[in-house]
Order: C-alpha cells, then structure tokens, then sequence
C-alpha cells in the first residue's frame, strides 16, 4: 500500500517530462516482463504486460501535440504504432525478437528524454510546467544538434500542466 502512495504522490508532484519519463520506465519494465513471460510460457502474464505497454504507447501517442511538434511529432507517432505493431506481432507469433526491438527504441528514446529531465528541477518556484520544459528545450537543443522534441512542440503536451 506505500508503494501505491508514494507512486501517486510522485505522479502528483511531476512535471510533464517527468510523467514521460514515468511512462517510458514503465513501459520498459513491462516489456522485460513480457520477454520473461514469454521464455517461462506464461502466456496470461506475458498478455498482460503487453496489453499495459499497449496502454502506455497509446497515451504517448494521444498526448503528441503535433500543431506545435511538427515533423518529431509526426515521427514519434510513427515510432510509436511501429511499437505497437511489434508488440502484437510478438504476442501472437509468440517471438521475442519483436520484444527486444522494441525495448531498444523505448530505451533510446527514454533516454532522450532523461537527457531534458535534470534541467527542469533548476526552474524558477512558480513557474508553469510548460515554462520548465521550454527552458529545459532549450539546453537540450544544443546537446541534440538543433530542436529537441520539447522546444518544438513534440513534447507530449496534451494537457495544461500548471505549477
């Protein structure tokens, strides 16, 4: 039960790159959980995880604010239904190779967006959560080699995070 209160309280308490983050970590343990079931022929356990990761991409992808991201957005969307479709190939033909595609673009991209995450803990108290990720954009332009997905948009902006 603490575990379910400090989840809620760390959800509560994130800011958008944050709760991205969260996702992707998630994700990443289902889908390890998924392989595990998978080598164990578990098969209602191995459903499951992937049906949650299913869940998860999906947020992600509804959450794709592509007014403001552009092409990223637009290319992130793609990447994920191409992990969606790996997922369902995986299940159903029951590979695991599909399943460890998928861990690596979720990695990568985890990665990517861990890479914002630090900036956004040194933004001024009271700003808006928008504000942090656009200051946090705009460091990780450089480190990226021009645009990153929060300053062009792609940041998954669905919603009006507010301080």
């Amino acid at each position: 039960m603490w575990k379910d209160a400090y989840l809620e309280s760390r959800v509560l308490s994130a800011d958008p790159i944050e709760l991205i983050c969260m996702l992707y970590e998630r994700a990443l343990t289902l889908v390890s959980s998924a392989r595990i079931s998978l080598a164990a022929d578990d098969v209602p356990a191995r459903c499951h995880a992937i049906s949650q990761t299913l869940a998860i991409l999906s947020e992600l992808e509804s959450s794709l604010n592509h007014e403001a991201g552009g092409q990223i957005s637009k290319e992130l969307q793609r990447l994920y239904q191409h992990m969606r479709t790996r997922l369902l190939t995986a299940n159903l033909k029951r590979q695991d190779a599909p399943l460890a595609e998928v861990h690596a673009l979720l990695t990568t991209l985890g990665e990517a967006w861990e890479g914002i995450r630090p900036q956004t803990s040194a933004a001024a108290d009271g700003a808006t959560h928008r504000e942090v990720a656009a200051c946090a954009g705009a460091s990780a332009a450089d480190r990226w080699g021009g645009s990153s997905p929060v300053e062009t948009g792609a940041a998954h902006s669905g919603h009006d995070w507010k301080a």
